[in-house]
């Protein structure tokens, strides 16, 4: 999940005063109220990462029962009283003591305030009391500063502060947490024989989402393991001589039901691809075997669907068809009660010149008919209709899927590659990515996914095989 940790906006001019203008007794304070956000933003920038601050199930156990900030916290907003308002911008920090009295938790307010107690002139030197309460008027936080002030004024443009996004995975730890709750789900692995490959399984495995079966040569993921440092104690292997024979392996572990998913490793897409789509391996459904990306977009505010960008090039429109009712069906299973289906090209009308213009509206169509069913489907919609409301109000596109779309069903496979990248490299989204249409899910992973990306794949998939037919 995303969030926008919002700073207090500075507008205008920021000042200091200068030693002569400063007398016993002067005060200044600033007023902030703690945030999750400002807790993972001070444990990433300081590194931190003690539970009794980030863990709320650990903090229930310790002697303040629920989650409190960085002492540190508490004391930069001295330092920000300090530096911005008594003495201000030239102000040098010399010396600082601190008593922290009581905690501070996410929801509290605090009033950080400092005050001259001591003026020595042949320095330039203060002594302040610095003190800070909560809403409720309990001293957090008390000591004493000495600064050097400045003797020149300053007076400056106030710096605008950036917003700063926090993503947590929460969307994806959600489905995670979903998935352990219906599994484990056995697995065959088609040639593990890389560390990626295994690494992710065996995750998987100990996130309690599958009992891996790695088929391929025992002697190469025997190695790989072991220049990985990773233990395949207690892991079935399935001996297979290369990945051909792999693949055909694990195709009829699961045809056989002594697996319920396929995971691909070590291997080329098209070399799996080619053993599930044999008509005598059983795996094939009457429906086109599609792609899905679902993807956590720190800067979306639900789970976004892109299809096809991994198996079909140039999908005519039956082929879109099967890749919209695919989709759906995976929404469905994801929990998502009637998915919002936006089908992309570069414009929002229809254009006979166009050919994606004439599907997505024929797509609508089917959709209105019962030809596809379980979600709502809109298009042709530009990329920045189909997800921004504000892209939708400024076309004046009045639509139940502009804006806040699901699912993104694209003109072909180059357009949804760009688009999972674009999100995957420039938005910092995470992308799970699974193969639809066959009898079971297939997971499908890439060297340059993350772990947490390798874990929700997984989840994904265990939660659609759980759902069962669409």
């Amino acid at each position: 999940m995303d969030s926008l940790a919002r700073m207090p906006l500075t507008a205008g001019t920021i000042e200091n005063r200068v030693f002569d203008e400063i007398a016993i007794g002067d005060t200044a304070s600033v007023s902030r109220t703690l945030t999750l956000d400002d807790i993972a933003l001070f444990a990433y920038i300081s590194g931190d990462i003690n539970p009794a601050h980030l863990d709320a199930d650990y903090a229930r156990t310790d002697m303040f029962h629920h989650i409190i900030v960085h002492g540190m916290w508490t004391a930069g907003l001295i330092s920000a009283v300090l530096g911005t308002k008594l003495p201000g911008p030239g102000t040098i920090y010399l010396d600082q003591s601190l008593q922290f009295r009581a905690p501070v938790a996410p929801g509290d307010t605090i009033t950080a305030s400092v005050t001259v107690t001591e003026r020595v002139v042949e320095k330039h030197r203060l002594s302040l009391d610095c003190l800070a309460v909560n809403q409720n008027n309990v001293t957090v936080l008390r000591g004493t500063a000495i600064v050097q002030a400045p003797t020149e004024k300053i007076s400056r443009p106030a710096m605008a502060l950036p917003e700063v996004r926090l993503s947590r995975h929460e969307r994806f730890n959600a489905l995670l947490a979903e998935a352990k709750s219906r599994g484990p789900y056995t697995t065959a692995i088609a040639h593990p024989c890389d560390e990626v490959s295994l690494r992710g399984a065996l995750d998987a495995a100990a996130a309690g989402l599958i009992i891996p079966i790695l088929v391929g040569p025992v002697a190469k993921i025997q190695a790989a393991a072991t220049a990985a440092g990773l233990d395949l104690t207690g892991v079935r292997i399935e001996d297979a001589p290369h990945s051909h024979a792999a693949a055909a392996r694990a195709v009829q572990l699961v045809r056989e039901g002594a697996a319920k998913l396929l995971m691909k490793g070590a291997l080329h897409t098209d070399e799996l691809m080619h053993e599930v789509m044999r008509a005598e391996n059983g795996l094939r459904t009457g429906r086109r075997l599609s792609h899905v990306y679902v993807m956590d977009v720190p800067s979306y505010p639900r789970p976004l669907l892109v299809t096809d960008a991994a198996i079909n090039i140039a999908p005519d429109l039956a082929t879109k068809a099967d890749i919209a009712q695919n989709a759906i069906d995976l929404a469905h299973a994801l929990g998502i009660e009637t998915p919002k289906l936006a089908v992309l090209a570069a414009v929002e009308t229809v254009n006979p010149a166009m050919p994606s213009t004439l599907d997505a509206a024929a797509l609508c169509k089917m959709g209105q008919r019962g030809q596809i069913t379980g979600g709502i489907i809109d298009g042709p919609l530009a990329f920045d209709n189909a997800v921004s409301p504000l892209a939708a109000a400024e076309k004046h596109i009045v639509s139940p899927v502009a804006g806040q779309a699901d699912i993104l069903l694209v003109p072909d496979i180059e357009a949804g590659n760009m688009v999972a990248k674009q999100l995957t490299f420039l938005a910092g989204a995470d992308a799970a990515g699974v193969v639809v249409g066959a009898r079971i899910p297939i997971i499908l992973t890439s060297r340059a996914d993350n772990a947490s990306a390798r874990l929700a794949s997984c989840a994904v998939a265990l939660l659609m095989a759980a759902h069962g037919p669409g």
